[in-house]
Order: C-alpha cells, then sequence, then structure tokens
C-alpha cells in the first residue's frame, strides 16, 4: 500500500498545531501509519518540520497569490492575505516557535521571498500614505506573522472565535491598541 505523503504532513500539521511536542508515534497514528512507515518518508523529527516548513512556505505563497498584494489600497490588501493566510495560521504558528528553522544560514530562501512580498506591500502603504512611516515595514511583516500565530493558538485553545481571526488581527495590526474618541 503506498503512502500518501501530503495525507502524512496535513496529519503531522494538524496535530502538531494542536500539540507542538507530539512524539514520531503520535505523528504516525494521527496518520494511521506505524512508526516505521513513518520513518522511511522521514528519517526523523527534523526531516518532518522541514518538510512542514516546505509546505508552509507552499501554502503562504499560494495564499499571496490569491490575496492580490499588488491591487487596491494596500489596507484592504492585508484584509485580504490575513484571510488567505487564515486557513494555514495553524501551521504557521507551529513553524513560527520551530527555533531550527531560522537559525543559522540554513534558512529556506522561501521565507526571505515571502517577508519580501509582505514587507513591499507594507512599504507601497507607507508610500501612498496609508500607513505610519514611522514603523519598518520589516517590523509590519514581523508583527504579521506573530499576530497570525497568536490568532492560530487562540482559536485552537477556543479563547477567540474563528469568525473574529480575521477581524482581530487586521484591525490590531493597522489600528493598534489605543482608543480613539466615541469607541
Amino acid at each position: 500500500m503506498a503512502v500518501d505523503r501530503d495525507h502524512v504532513l496535513r496529519s503531522a500539521a494538524a496535530l502538531l498545531t494542536r500539540k507542538s511536542t507530539a512524539t514520531m508515534d503520535e505523528v504516525a497514528r494521527a496518520a494511521g501509519i506505524s512508526r516505521a512507515t513513518l520513518h522511511r518518508q522521514f528519517a526523523g523529527r527534523d526531516a518532518l518540520v522541514r518538510a512542514l516548513e516546505d509546505l508552509g512556505i507552499a501554502e503562504c505563497e499560494a495564499a499571496l497569490e490569491a490575496a492580490r498584494p499588488d491591487e487596491g489600497p494596500a489596507a484592504d490588501a492585508v484584509r485580504r492575505l490575513v484571510r488567505a493566510f487564515e486557513p494555514s495560521a495553524g501551521l504557521l504558528a507551529f513553524l513560527y516557535s520551530e527555533n531550527q528553522l531560522f537559525e543559522g544560514g540554513q534558512q529556506n530562501e522561501g521565507w526571505a521571498r515571502i517577508d519580501a512580498r509582505l514587507a513591499a506591500l507594507f512599504r507601497r502603504g507607507q508610500e501612498n500614505g496609508e500607513f505610519r512611516i514611522d514603523l519598518s515595514p520589516a517590523w509590519l511583516t514581523e508583527a504579521l506573522y506573530g499576530l497570525l500565530a497568536s490568532g492560530a493558538w487562540a482559536v485552537s485553545e477556543g479563547r477567540v472565535a474563528r469568525n473574529d481571526f480575521t477581524h482581530m488581527i487586521v484591525e490590531l495590526l493597522l489600528g493598534g491598541a489605543t482608543r480613539r474618541e466615541g469607541s
């Protein structure tokens, strides 16, 4: 029987987004395969995490394409982007916490491509007067990642309604937490 690698990766992602400390045995059970079969697909946890990273990058790049970040007002593009990222936010939250992916010179170039596109969106918003210029595009990009990860964790823990995910992230990112008159 052939093992469906995509099924294994998605099962691992679903489990690890809920329980980042899950063992390879637990990952195998979640995928409905034996530990030996999982080990034939992925030599160990590091190989599995690297494969999940590739999946996460592919999903981020697909979300970026779907969100059309170069079209219309930058704030609208951010809203579309957060909405497009939402299905992958749990996986991104898991990957965001995997330090091994971001240490040293071995960082996957896919993250640099994504960072560049997000920074370009924030820079465009600054240049056309929509966004504050005292916050760098690099910082706004990191803030977006952090909010996506926090939002995914809050939804998975039941502290936040899934339907509020996009609204809360976009409003905090674009509006900040400062209360304005009348609100």
